[in-house]
């Protein structure tokens, strides 16, 4: 398999290491989802027998949900996994690592009719092993990634987001500090900046009362 190593880095500073699903992979995921979709419609075709008066016609209405829809609904409501790429250990994605959205998942699966082209997936094969993460179109549009979902790796980063978050009860005043900190850094030499952290965090040696300072500043920001 062909994959590749990422990071994304969240406002709070913290890396997250994750590693993009290569063709392989995908097309695997892509290959099982297709086999529930065929089942099922292989079973309603059988009901629908016992009522050919419209029996086609529903068939014909879900098949249509089924290519189009059956995507968007498990990515959305189900962590950005379909059935396929659960199996395979996937997951959707936005590029800075956020859970994927209801119009990032229809932007992306919308356009496989592009992916299509010219014939047989042609054009989302070759996107695929063009792009460094590989993206096809769909991805590409909806700025998107399919990743390995790694829980350890997303629960250590939200450990070290919350280990940012200050554990007093930070008044006004300590956010515009912060806030301000983080915003005259980059003037600022690193022993000053350094130095000014460790004032409020004298416990801790000056690189990390700085990597402290301006983590904390930055998940202020967020929430805000």
């Amino acid at each position: 398999m062909i994959d590749d190593q990422l990071s994304l880095k969240t406002p709070e500073g913290v890396t997250i290491q994750l590693c993009a699903a290569g063709p392989v992979p995908r097309l695997a995921a892509w290959a099982i989802d297709l086999a529930i979709r065929a089942l099922v419609l292989i079973l309603l075709a059988v009901v629908f027998a016992f009522i050919p008066s419209v029996g086609g016609g529903l068939l014909a209405i879900i098949a249509f949900l089924l290519e189009w829809f059956y995507p968007v609904l498990f990515e959305t409501l189900a962590n950005g996994q379909t059935p396929g790429k659960k199996v395979m250990g996937l997951v959707v994605v936005h590029r800075n690592g956020s859970p994927v959205t209801l119009n990032g998942s229809v932007i992306r699966n919308l356009l496989r009719v592009a992916d299509f082209l010219p014939f047989l997936f042609t054009a989302g094969f070759v996107s695929l092993l063009v792009t460094r993460h590989f993206q096809r179109l769909g991805d590409l549009a909806a700025d998107n990634l399919v990743i390995y979902r790694d829980d350890t790796a997303l629960s250590a980063a939200r450990a070290r987001v919350e280990e940012m978050a200050p554990d007093w009860q930070a008044s006004r005043e300590d956010q515009k500090v912060l806030v301000s900190f983080l915003e005259r850094g980059e003037g600022l030499t690193r022993a000053r900046r350094q130095e000014l952290a460790q004032l409020a965090w004298p416990e801790y040696p000056a690189q990390e009362a700085e990597r402290r300072a301006l983590g904390t500043a930055r998940h202020m920001v967020g929430e805000q």
